[in-house]
């Protein structure tokens, strides 16, 4: 039983997008705040689970980055609907999502499957994320935050964000041209 909890946990994660994004469309910061804590803990504690009890999958694989990508795409969007962020900066970050699903399902129509696995400026992209989203909502409810720490967290996200879309389409191109001229 206790083989599932780490993609119970994902799951969770994965859930608490909608709440979330209520929350912040409401202007409930606090309660998003707390929200995304929650979210965040589950994301520490399904790796720490999946690996102490041997219990890695491939959906889990699948389901975590697929978890994480979809409470910041929801996170992003909310804070941009609300005038937070503006709605440049939320397209910057939903944009490399969906250029990176494109070019996963263009390679796997056009040259065959892949290994599914996030590449290392990825993690780094989504750790700056998640911790601008918590910033963000932060800067809700507490005056001390300056203006200028957001700002400079604003260009750090979208300067890692269109870093690490560029990473995965050099990579991703690479290995195609291997792939197909390989069968050459």
């Amino acid at each position: 039983m206790l083989r599932y909890l780490p993609n119970a946990l994902t799951t969770l994660r994965l859930l608490l997008a909608l709440p979330l994004g209520v929350l912040i469309l409401r202007e409930q910061y606090s309660s998003a705040v707390a929200m995304g804590l929650a979210a965040g803990l589950t994301d520490a504690l399904d790796g720490f689970a999946a690996r102490k009890l041997h219990a890695q999958s491939q959906l889990g694989a699948m389901l975590d980055p697929i978890a994480d990508k979809t409470l910041v795409t929801a996170t992003f969007l909310c804070l941009a609907q609300v005038g937070v962020i503006p709605w440049p900066v939320a397209m910057c970050i939903v944009g490399r999502d969906l250029v990176i699903v494109a070019g996963a399902a263009c390679y796997r129509l056009f040259v065959g499957p892949f290994k599914f696995g996030a590449r290392p400026l990825s993690k780094l992209n989504m750790v700056l994320q998640i911790g601008f989203c918590v910033l963000l909502l932060a800067a809700q409810i507490t005056p001390v935050i300056s203006p200028a720490v957001l700002l400079a967290g604003t260009w750090t996200v979208i300067v890692i964000t269109l870093v690490s879309g560029v990473d995965y389409i050099q990579a991703w191109s690479r290995s195609a041209l291997r792939e197909l001229g390989a069968r050459r």
